[in-house]
């Protein structure tokens, strides 16, 4: 656990200093913040987990986006959206990671954040089609209103941290620029103003949003609960994946009852496993525990939960349409749509556990690469089978890449210490 100390005193009258002050004058008198020490500094609260209700119906959205419009647009949409979900969730899981939820000012402020967060759902089918300024103005106020809002919670009692939300405000404002203007052009000027308002995310935390005049923010201040982190990171993988389970078991309900599609149905169940097993036999628990010890949890967590579950999450996302295409006529020949989709999801996801697993300490994952390789080089061979046929090709690479990785586990030197303390107690 890091914390750093409550106050910061000496502030020179440079603009930054000026912009402190008076921030101090008008935050909120009551402390709002996590306790520094004990359970409640790190404890995911019930809230929390209420909160990612509206998500599982984000991402629910986002992969029907897909299963319905089966072209290279459609993807595009996909991945701007789903990178929009994720980065208005992680930038709320970060504030959260400071806030006490258990408090009712901050209870109230979640409650107001999920409200934005449905219409922001709801608005995703025709985010490009129809309802673009629903999804940029809801998804603008969630990410400003909760920025300034942490700010203010943060003025008299940690003014480094609020100096940090002001500069991650006027970032947002710049992303926000994007949002708007993209939902008054054309759908193919939107798009290119909507990857401009990603990449504005992505470029914040990477520059320690620097402004003229404020410099950018100390990693030292970025003082995070570890725990806390990879444990809402680890949920939201859950709620990914809960997508898959969704849309293999809606797809059997719809079909037949015969010996086909119940196959059908454990291949796509057994894929969803696998995802599973790729990131939480090993990976989720060394991250976890890396980061808790780490001297700059913050700049750990900039990289290991930040940006690289983005590519997870969006293999997981292509994971779910991949099953539903594919649960369509499973004996059928798979089509070169879907099978770009089983393969490259799966390929996406293992390269994400592989540089998550590389920016926890670990060693680079070899068997995730060569299983990556085996899947982009089974995708031209997709014309030889059925949609069932190339499930369990993809689900047997997956496997064997399973099977080496918890190998290369148990082979660890700290595994064999490990095993020594074991036997010795």
């Amino acid at each position: 656990m890091h914390r750093l100390c409550p106050h910061t005193r000496g502030a020179a009258l440079t603009p930054a200093g000026v912009t402190l002050i008076r921030m101090v004058v008008v935050g909120f008198s009551r402390n709002l913040l996590r306790p520094s020490v004990g359970r409640e500094a790190s404890r995911v609260s019930f809230i929390e987990l209420f909160f990612d209700l509206v998500f599982v119906f984000a991402v629910t959205q986002v992969s029907h986006l897909l299963v319905d419009h089966t072209d290279v647009t459609a993807l595009l949409h996909t991945v701007i959206l789903t990178a929009a979900v994720w980065w208005v969730w992680i930038n709320t899981t970060w504030a959260l990671n400071w806030l006490n939820p258990e408090i009712g000012w901050i209870r109230g402020l979640i409650i107001v954040l999920m409200l934005l967060g449905l219409l922001v759902s709801t608005s995703i089918p025709e985010a490009f089609s129809g309802r673009e300024m629903l999804f940029a103005g809801a998804l603008v106020l969630m990410e400003l209103g909760r920025t300034v809002f942490t700010a203010l919670a943060f003025a008299r009692f940690r003014p480094d941290h609020a100096m940090n939300f002001a500069r991650i405000a006027v970032w947002q404002v710049a992303s926000a620029a994007f949002w708007v203007w993209g939902a008054f052009v054309s759908p193919d000027l939107q798009v290119w103003l909507w990857l401009a308002a990603i990449v504005t995310y992505a470029a914040g935390p990477a520059m320690r949003f620097w402004l003229p005049g404020m410099g950018g923010s100390e990693m030292d201040s970025w003082d995070i609960s570890g725990e806390h982190m990879a444990e809402r990171v680890g949920l939201f993988f859950i709620l990914a994946l809960g997508e898959s389970i969704l849309v293999t078991g809606s797809s059997f309900s719809e079909g037949t009852i015969n010996g086909v599609n119940i196959f059908a149905l454990v291949t796509a169940f057994t894929s969803t496993v696998l995802l599973w097993l790729l990131y939480f036999n090993h990976s989720q628990r060394g991250g976890s525990e890396y980061l808790m010890s780490a001297a700059q949890p913050g700049a750990v967590a900039r990289l290991a939960y930040t940006y690289i579950p983005l590519i997870m999450v969006l293999g997981v996302v292509l994971a779910a349409v991949a099953e539903a295409l594919m649960m369509k006529d499973p004996s059928g020949r798979v089509s070169a749509w879907a099978a770009g989709l089983a393969c490259g999801s799966f390929a996406v996801y293992m390269i994400g556990n592989a540089l998550f697993r590389r920016a926890v300490g670990g060693k680079w994952l070899v068997s995730h690469a060569l299983g990556a390789l085996a899947l982009v080089a089974l995708f031209p061979l997709h014309p030889l089978f059925s949609a069932l046929q190339l499930g369990w090709l993809v689900n047997g690479v997956t496997i064997l890449v399973v099977i080496t990785d918890e190998v290369v586990w148990r082979r660890r030197p700290t595994a064999g210490v490990h095993r020594m303390t074991k036997r010795a107690v």
